[in-house]
């Protein structure tokens, strides 16, 4: 079975707001089997939408409608839906009324006749009751393809999917299991990990299928299987998943995204008992804030400085003005001061530092642009290395903080 999803409203093309909800949905409908074939953003035009209606019929069983069924004359999905299936009867449902009332009166807003109008659905739609919103769902059965059609409110849609789109699909069709998963890596290129398993890829079975996922300092696999079977599918996935962390233990952190470098840092410095601190220029925190993104992160991480100009790395950290002076601030020499200044201040068994040009302008500095100092200090060990990012400035920025994280972690793993 596979399904579309179609976003309507401007807003979306002309990037004034993020489409979230396919993403949302997709994931959703992975849970229960349902492969999305497409995802289409439209604008808010009558034929624009009966085209993509059509076109999306032909090729899917289900089609998922989100936005333009708001009470204003802008919200134009559903007079497109009805008559794309001919309909030119709405029922109104006194419940929707009645829900909508009850909503205002909780906020002291009064009920206009404009909002009627959410209440009154096509005739041949099934109601999906929106319990956190006013504009209810709808639901079509036609010609073997089901058409739901949500509110564009995330908070409203999530709740619509979760609550009666997902147990209706299920009710309406027989529906394989999908499973996913997916193993973290770090410190190796996408083109390299693929050369060092294409043997392997090039063994799997039809049902089971690997995808790259590639990131800054960091390249997810996903293993795919999609069958009837699901106690075999597990089985079968579990093996394969063994047989990728024999081919590549040195740089896989774990599964999933629950594996991610700050999560095993967070892990690993429990399990020795240590502490870390940071102190940051060029990154501007984020280096912390992937730090403290982890619950529990308060029992190893004491806290950072964002150091980004000259004058706080001397003020702040004890960095020396004269060292500067000789080597400029993006240096080995800052970037090792950096360091120890915020181990001292903090008290802590590692730090991190980094310091570094990420343009468009390279002010103070003889460095060109992309190059970047990362110091990892710990009680017994001092590493300081230089790296070239290249452009533009947040490749420069995010590439800084993957790789900082990436020498924390080999160091807290020997």
């Amino acid at each position: 079975m596979q399904a579309e999803i179609i976003t309507i409203g401007d807003e979306i093309l002309i990037g004034q707001i993020v489409d979230t909800n396919s993403q949302f949905i997709g994931q959703q409908l992975n849970k229960i089997g349902v492969s999305v074939y497409q995802i289409t953003s439209i604008q808010d035009d009558e034929q624009h939408i009966l085209n993509a209606l059509k076109e999306a019929q032909d090729r899917v069983g289900i089609v998922i409608i989100t936005g333009g069924l708001g009470p204003t004359k802008d919200d134009i999905t559903k007079k497109a839906i009805a008559k794309f299936f001919n309909d030119n009867k709405l029922i109104e449902y006194p419940e929707v009324i009645a829900h909508i009332k009850g909503l205002f009166q909780k906020i002291n807003h009064p009920f206009k006749e404009i909002q009627r109008y959410q209440a009154q659905l096509p005739s041949k739609a099934t109601l999906l009751m929106n319990n956190f919103g006013t504009a209810p769902g709808m639901w079509f059965y036609e010609n073997k393809t089901v058409f739901v059609s949500l509110p564009g409110v995330p908070y409203e849609m999530k709740g619509l999917i979760t609550h009666k789109v997902l147990p209706k699909i299920q009710q309406q069709f027989k529906l394989p299991f999908i499973i996913h998963k997916t193993i973290m890596t770090y410190g190796a290129g996408e083109s390299s990990i693929a050369e060092r398993i294409e043997e392997f890829e090039n063994n799997l079975p039809s049902y089971i299928k690997l995808a790259y996922l590639p990131s800054f300092g960091k390249v997810r696999l996903r293993l795919s299987a999609k069958g009837e079977d699901k106690e075999i599918l597990e089985t079968e996935i579990n093996e394969k998943v063994a047989e990728i962390y024999q081919l590549l233990p040195e740089i896989i952190t774990g599964l999933d995204d629950d594996s991610s470098l700050e999560k095993r840092i967070g892990e690993l410095l429990q399990k020795k008992n240590k502490t870390i601190s940071t102190a940051e220029s060029l990154t501007g925190g984020q280096i912390s804030a992937n730090l403290v993104s982890v619950p529990g992160a308060s029992t190893y991480y004491k806290g950072g400085f964002v150091t980004y100009s000259a004058e706080t790395k001397i003020n702040l950290l004890g960095v020396s003005a004269e060292t500067i002076k000789k080597y400029s601030v993006v240096s080995k020499e800052v970037a090792l001061e950096m360091a120890k200044g915020v181990k001292a201040k903090l008290q802590t068994n590692y730090a991190i530092a980094v310091t570094g040009n990420a343009g468009p302008t390279t002010d103070l500095t003889d460095k060109s642009v992309g190059i970047v100092y990362i110091a990892v200090i710990s009680d017994d060990k001092e590493i300081v290395e230089e790296f070239n990012f290249g452009q533009p400035r947040e490749k420069v920025i995010n590439r800084t903080v993957s790789k900082a994280l990436e020498i924390v972690y080999k160091e807290l793993v020997l």
